[in-house]
């Protein structure tokens, strides 16, 4: 078996010079530092204590936009803890024990550029962090501008019609954009060990990310996770930069969303701007993309039990608790807890409250809607709008029904610790979570495990029997427009645009029976248990795995160039057909056989005018006057067209319709492949074709003498894929008991005689050729898609046989740098010419010196 070191050889463009940067050391050292004064504050070990191992322990790389690192300015120190709300945090419980983990991200503080050195030396020392120090000018435009002011919006259905409805595309934000991510890059650059580690970026903020560390580093591990909604083709299609987003996507390993409307979303994007289709395989869904598998992930991130329970049994908590108990004695606490956000739909739950109260008499006085407005994570005008119209809703909600002690609508204005929120959360009877579009959110999930309690909590509140079991009730009314609402079976789900719907489900809730609550609650409380944080970590780390698992068995290749590289992953076989290389095997051999496709081998498939061109004809006339020669022309049209097309090619081989009909050269007669055919299936099959055709705008029935084509190259390309799909499974039903085979090709769906194929062409042509003593000893074959792979099958089995003659040089190439049967390739049509011209004058004779003698 070959060492990494040697694999690593088999790629075709040079080692990455990153490989030679610096690594962060395996062994960590305690270094006294003046910057800062640490409160680790009943966090795990950081690894301060670690103790020297000649075993390198396993690394994740987790790469966000902020690190989960809390800063704070004393005088002129800075002090720095962990943020222990952070995701990205929480999920260092799902990895192994023994993985080590490392961070890469921003502060949520702004450090002096003389500081820089030595916080980055300090929380890498002690915290395993990279910061990256992104200037203030590119952060701005980066982050206030280019993902909260354009991506945001846009990625929640927002489109950028007018100035009051979010920004227009920036190109100096877009390059911010991309500056920013180079940043995070070349941080992750200096840190990573690109044979060993796994690396896991996270969010929008660094979508093109994976494009600079997979043009780095070939064959790095890389998993990166959408928190976010991902839009329609619809809406994504208006992104100027869409392809660059989307091929960075690709460029991953593995790609995970929370559900699997955004997966769906993302890959009609794919299929539609890309031409790429995914298949299930095992209950994995991929994509197939340059030959290498992109996995997709789909599973809603999770909330850290452990983190809830041990805050729900402080005493301060419980304290807390009944303070909040006391002060809404008497009434039905309805909470709802958003950032300060457009989206939030904070103004429609409480127009919906209005309603609720406008409707039921018997509700004012007590009902209250309790709402903790976390600060905004952006700042603009748009901001300020939601926050005022919120307030002046709230406003005239509570004019209308106060009362001497009670009001409607309570702001809690925060941002408020954890402890606070899991009291207000323990107390309400019902959670609201009304977002018009959101990507995951956690409330419920919190909101969930706070009103199960803890046996520390129970106590403290002397709560026992009957009472300890009506704690264990909870509603839920949640958005169908979210990403929680799929897991949440037990909500009321409702459409938060639906003001009167929204006030009936609150009334739902109020009103509900206590069996159903707690039954609800239950439902809620066994899945948000089950697949806490840790469950997320741990499936999507052992899925990455999984994906990375045959980085080291193929070969890599980059092309592109700038946010448009990709890697191709080849066969460590698979070489470039050269004409130098083949040209000596042409010359030392004498009875050559030539096999060509026509249709994207010949002639680009993009084209339009089909027909030949002057220098096609004279290169195949020339190879043809060479009496050692035979050339063929194997294609799948049909035999009319391919004798109008090759009639100046008199010693040219042509075989029709996949091999069904063949002839050696013009003088020569058509010969059917021997097969006894009965067209009646197609009395069957048109029909169908029909009905899917009058169904499919764009596309067209091809009729052939022994097979029909539905083509669907001009149709909408996902629609088009979707009809494709069915009319395959259609086919197939209805000629189960006819001899023949349905087939999908590009964009079309074939019926064919049984026993029809290239590869069968290739078979019968050696046959003959070996019957009249002129076994080949040289095989060229050329072809670029599904049907010439039966060729080049056809030729492997040929070759190692035993019991059939030697060919000594056989030569089978694809057109393009994918995954093959053939052990060549070359890029396009144009190499295909100029590899038969190198051919036909093997010396440095010129295009235009062929055509003048074959003309």
């Amino acid at each position: 078996m070959l060492s990494r070191s040697c694999l690593g050889l088999l790629n075709l463009v040079s080692v990455d010079d990153y490989q030679a940067l610096a690594r962060v050391p395996r062994v960590v050292t305690t270094v006294a530092g003046d910057v800062a004064e640490l409160d680790m504050n009943g966090m795990e070990n950081s690894g301060l204590d670690e103790v020297v191992s000649p075993v390198p322990r396993e690394r994740r790389v987790v790469v966000a936009n902020q690190l989960p690192i809390r800063a704070f300015r004393e005088g002129k120190k800075w002090r720095f803890e962990w943020d222990r709300d952070s995701l990205v945090l929480q999920l260092k419980d799902g990895f192994p024990s023994d993985v080590e983990v490392l961070y890469v991200g921003s502060l949520k503080a702004e450090i002096e550029a003389s500081e820089q050195e030595e916080v980055a030396q300090l929380l890498l020392e002690r915290f395993r962090c990279v910061p990256t120090f992104i200037p203030p000018e590119v952060h701005n435009k980066f982050y206030h501008g280019f993902c909260k002011h354009y991506l945001w919006p846009l990625f929640h259905y927002m489109l950028p019609m007018s100035p009051s409805q979010g920004a227009h595309f920036d190109r100096d934000q877009w390059k911010a954009y991309v500056l920013a991510n180079k940043i995070f890059a070349d941080k992750v650059t200096e840190v990573i060990n690109p044979d060993e580690d796994y690396v896991w970026v996270h969010d929008y903020h660094l979508m093109i990310l994976p494009t600079f560390l997979r043009k780095r580093f070939h064959r790095v591990k890389l998993g990166f996770f959408l928190h976010n909604t991902f839009p329609s083709s619809e809406i994504y299609r208006t992104l100027p930069v869409r392809e660059d987003i989307l091929r960075a996507f690709l460029n991953c390993d593995l790609v995970g969303f929370h559900t699997f409307d955004y997966a769906r979303h993302f890959l009609s994007c794919c299929s539609r701007m890309l031409g790429l289709d995914y298949e299930s395989k095992r209950g994995y869904i991929g994509l197939d993309y340059y030959g290498r598998t992109v996995t997709i992930k789909i599973l809603p991130a999770g909330i850290h039990m452990g983190l809830l329970e041990s805050v729900l049994s402080l005493p301060q908590t419980a304290k807390r608790v009944k303070e909040l108990k006391k002060e809404y004695e008497g009434k039905v606490v309805i909470l709802g807890v958003d950032d300060m956000d457009l989206f939030k739909g904070i103004s429609l739950k409480f127009l919906a409250l209005g309603k609720l109260l406008e409707v039921d008499e018997g509700l004012r006085g007590r009902v209250v809607l309790v709402q903790i407005l976390n600060a905004a994570r952006s700042r603009g005008k748009d901001i300020q709008d939601v926050k005022s119209e919120s307030e002046a809703i709230a406003r005239d909600i509570n004019e209308k029904y106060s009362q001497p002690g009670y009001k409607p609508i309570v702001f809690v204005n925060g941002p408020i610790s954890t402890q606070e929120k899991a009291a207000y959360y323990s107390i309400a009877e019902c959670c609201v979570v009304n977002a018009v579009r959101d990507g995951m959110n956690l409330v419920p999930y919190e909101y969930t495990v706070c009103r199960q309690g803890t046996v520390a909590l129970d106590k403290a509140l002397g709560v026992e029997g009957e009472d300890k079991k009506s704690l264990k009730q909870s509603v839920i009314i949640v958005s169908e427009f979210i990403g929680c609402s799929p897991s949440l079976s037990g909500a009321i789900r409702v459409n938060p645009w639906n003001i009167d719907e929204v006030a009936e489900a609150m009334n739902s809730a109020v009103t509900m029976s206590e069996a159903e609550k707690h039954l609800r609650h239950e439902k809620h409380y066994k899945y948000i248990s089950s697949h806490d944080v840790a469950y997320w970590a741990r499936s999507f780390d052992q899925d990455l795995d999984r994906a990375c698992r045959e980085h080291y068995s193929k070969r890599y290749w980059g092309v592109g160039f700038g946010l448009g590289f990709r890697i191709v992953a080849l066969d460590p076989t698979f070489r470039k057909l050269s004409v130098d290389h083949i040209a000596s095997a042409y010359r030392g051999t004498h009875s050559r056989l030539i096999l060509l496709d026509y249709d994207g081998t010949m002639m680009p498939q993009a084209s339009i005018n089909k027909t030949p061109s002057v220098e096609v004809i004279s290169v195949l006339n020339y190879l043809c006057s060479d009496p050692e020669n035979m050339v063929f022309i194997v294609s799948g049209r049909d035999k009319d067209c391919l004798s109008k097309w090759f009639s100046p090619c008199e010693k040219l081989g042509l075989s029709a319709e996949h091999g069904y009909f063949t002839r050696w050269s013009m003088n020569s007669p058509w010969e059917t492949c021997g097969l006894a055919i009965d067209c009646e299936w197609k009395m069957i099959a048109e029909p169908v074709m029909a009905l899917y055709t009058e169904a499919t705008d764009g596309s067209f029935i091809e009729h052939k003498e022994s097979a029909m084509v539905w083509h669907h190259q001009e149709a909408d390309p996902y629609f088009g894929s979707c009809q494709a799909k069915e009319l395959l499974d259609h086919l197939e039903s209805v000629l189960a008991n006819e001899s023949v085979v349905v087939t999908r090709g590009q964009h079309i769906v074939e019926v064919k005689p049984q026993g029809v194929s290239k590869g069968k062409v290739v078979e019968d042509i050696i046959s003959t050729m070996r019957s009249k003593g002129k076994s080949p000893d040289f095989l060229l074959c050329i072809g670029d898609d599904r049907s010439d792979e039966d060729m080049f099958e056809s030729i492997a089995r040929s070759v190692s046989n035993p019991a059939l003659p030697t060919i000594a040089k056989v030569f089978a190439c694809t057109v393009g740098q994918k995954p093959s049967m053939a052990k060549y390739y070359l890029d396009d049509t144009n190499e295909v010419i100029n590899l038969l011209e190198g051919l036909a004058c093997p010396s440095t004779t010129s295009s235009s010196t062929i055509t003048s003698q074959a003309l």
